[in-house]
């Protein structure tokens, strides 16, 4: 029997295949340090570009109408730059350009309010999150995402209610990260959204752990339902975290038992109970799930961090005696060893009886 003489392109042409005559070349992809030099470039580019304009403008600070409109001026003229011109030189460029005229739009929302009230972080929010929407760029998108949940943030603390803040952008970043590929033609933005939203849930966390505002020297009122604040965030990331397990449920719907699912519902109780005492241990926890669920690493990592913020912090504000903390770690380690020990141990055992059953049924045959 002889083999068809028919050409690998044309039979792939008949199998419903295209092939072109540049799909085997790959692409060249410009070197990290090159890039990284592009970057450090546009960086320099855009400081002397500013301090020209510092030097031929400065009375435009004295006005805040005159500092609104040339901010907005250079917004726009970063996006225009953005859009007729894409490379890592003119993205660098246009960020610091447009962080420049953010700075002096901000200048004049502070001066016509006259102080850092909430009405004025709610307008910084408002203008991130055009940006995030409506610049291209990956990196500005990051960068303004990222602006807008401590935005969100610092409005809330004007409130007294800072720790809601927390437990929003863990609900919105959630949705964000499990709609990653509902648009495909939008994926790259989607993630950029993602990642800024997980960095300024970080940044949150961390000035939460550690005690301190994100705006050093400014304390925030702690009357009114300030009390309320770190139930509300900690129910918050309950709701992410039952999101996220609905998500998971209706996707493997016929390998989870229903006692599983039980035993899921049961650990998110659990875990809002043990975060009402250990604030931000949930956040960790949705995190750390959502990485998993979507098989994304960094956002893995970057909940393991969370986790480690909240432990830190709920082990430095402890009021008890460093022996006890000891102790307590101890014993904490040890119960973990054991879950680990357990679960090693009846998993295999679970592994061997599906094995044997198979045997059985391949022996049936």
């Amino acid at each position: 029997m002889g083999r068809s003489m028919t050409p690998l392109k044309d039979q792939l042409a008949q199998a419903g295949i295209s092939v072109t005559q540049g799909d085997g070349e790959p692409a060249l992809e410009t070197p990290w340090f090159v890039r990284t030099l592009q970057a450090i470039s546009g960086w320099l580019a855009a400081v002397f570009l500013m301090g020209f304009i510092a030097l031929g403008a400065a009375f435009v600070i004295e006005s805040s109408v005159a500092s609104a409109a040339l901010g907005l001026a250079m917004i726009a003229g970063a996006y225009a730059l953005l859009r007729m011109a894409p490379g890592d030189f003119v993205e660098h460029l246009a960020l610091a350009a447009s962080l420049a005229g953010q700075l002096l739009v901000a200048w004049a929302l502070g001066s016509a309010l006259g102080d850092m009230t909430t009405s004025f972080w709610w307008g910084l929010l408002g203008l991130q999150a055009v940006l995030a929407l409506a610049m291209p760029s990956l990196t500005h998108r990051t960068f303004s995402a990222f602006a807008a949940s401590l935005a969100l943030y610092l409005a809330l603390a004007e409130s007294g209610v800072p720790h809601v803040a927390g437990g929003l952008v863990l609900l919105a970043l959630t949705g964000i990260w499990l709609n990653e590929f509902r648009w495909p033609a939008r994926l790259r933005p989607v993630q950029a959204w993602g990642h800024g939203l997980l960095l300024g849930l970080l940044a949150i966390q961390a000035a939460g752990s550690s005690g301190q505002s994100l705006l050093l020297g400014r304390y925030y009122p702690g009357g009114g339902p300030a009390w309320l604040g770190p139930w509300v965030g900690e129910a918050l990331g309950a709701l992410a975290l039952l999101l996220l397990l609905r998500h998971v449920f209706q996707r493997h719907a016929q390998a989870i038992a229903p006692s599983v699912r039980v035993a899921a519902y049961g650990a998110v109780a659990g875990l809002m109970l043990v975060s009402l005492q250990a604030h931000g241990l949930t956040q960790g926890a949705v995190v750390v799930a959502l990485g998993f669920a979507i098989g994304n690493r960094l956002v893995m990592g970057l909940g393991v961090l969370s986790l480690l913020f909240a432990i830190g912090g709920y082990y430095y504000w402890l009021e008890v005696t460093l022996l006890t903390k000891a102790l307590t770690l101890l014993a904490l380690g040890a119960l973990l060893l054991a879950i680990r020990w357990a679960m090693r141990h009846g998993w295999r055992g679970g592994q061997g009886d599906d094995a044997r059953g198979g045997e059985a049924e391949d022996t049936g045959r």
